[in-house]
């Protein structure tokens, strides 16, 4: 059974850890994307955690229901930093482009975080704010509500999709990345035009774009399509 998770207000230790700091939510946060990124998602345990913020590890659970909880917290996080360093313009299509790819930026800043949060749902305060931005675009810029809700749900499972896509690209060892992008040079570049015509003949544009994400022009797929039917009329109450 879950542990009961005890309120921001109520969980905050009296004394400092052993460095010296005041444990809060976010900072047990913060900390986590911190050891998230040197030793990857097996890196994150409560133990280590632990010993990260000079405390003991069951502390954990005063302030999330246990590493779930904080993998919860770390998407609403990534969520949260992504809609912070957005900024509207009142124009709903260069907007929501705008938020997408602040999304999918902010997940590609945490790879591994991104690959252990992007299929989650959190439910949580900044993640929900997301959410409620995106279907007020929608909404205001005239789309019928079904239309909206299909809209957001094509948008952002795609910024999620490719955010855990090009994370998983960026997780792994450097050389093991260098290798796979070198493959379209030296491999896939020197199939013989006898056997592989269609490679052949666009190895160099195969070269110049596979190791580049293809969320951008994904994105401005699926915009130009509901701003097309936003444009027909076709979408209704």
């Amino acid at each position: 059974m879950p542990k009961k998770v005890v309120p921001e207000a109520a969980r905050r230790r009296r004394r400092p850890t052993r460095q010296g700091t005041v444990l809060s939510e976010q900072l047990i946060v913060q900390t986590a994307l911190r050891m998230l990124h040197e030793h990857g998602s097996a890196g994150l345990t409560a133990r280590r955690l632990g010993t990260a913020l000079g405390a003991d590890p069951s502390t954990l659970y005063r302030y999330f229901a246990g590493l779930d909880g904080l993998t919860r917290a770390i998407g609403e996080e990534l969520m949260g930093r992504a809609l912070d360093s957005w900024k509207p313009t009142g124009r709903w299509r260069a907007d929501l482009r705008a938020l997408g790819l602040a999304i999918h930026a902010s997940y590609l800043a945490h790879p591994h975080a991104a690959l252990l949060t992007a299929s989650r749902v959190t439910g949580r305060p900044r993640e929900i704010d997301v959410d409620e931005t995106i279907l007020g675009i929608l909404r205001g810029a005239g789309f019928a509500d079904a239309d909206a809700v299909g809209v957001y749900h094509a948008f952002i499972d795609l910024a999620l999709a490719f955010a855990a896509l090009d994370a998983g690209a960026l997780a792994v060892k450097d050389e093991v990345r260098e290798a796979d992008e070198d493959m379209w040079t030296s491999t896939y570049a020197r199939l013989p035009a006898q056997t592989h015509p269609h490679i052949a003949a666009t190895a160099h544009l195969l070269a110049d774009q596979m190791n580049r994400s293809a969320y951008p022009a994904v994105l401005d797929t699926l915009l130009d399509r509901a701003q097309a039917r936003l444009a027909d009329g076709s979408n209704g109450r």
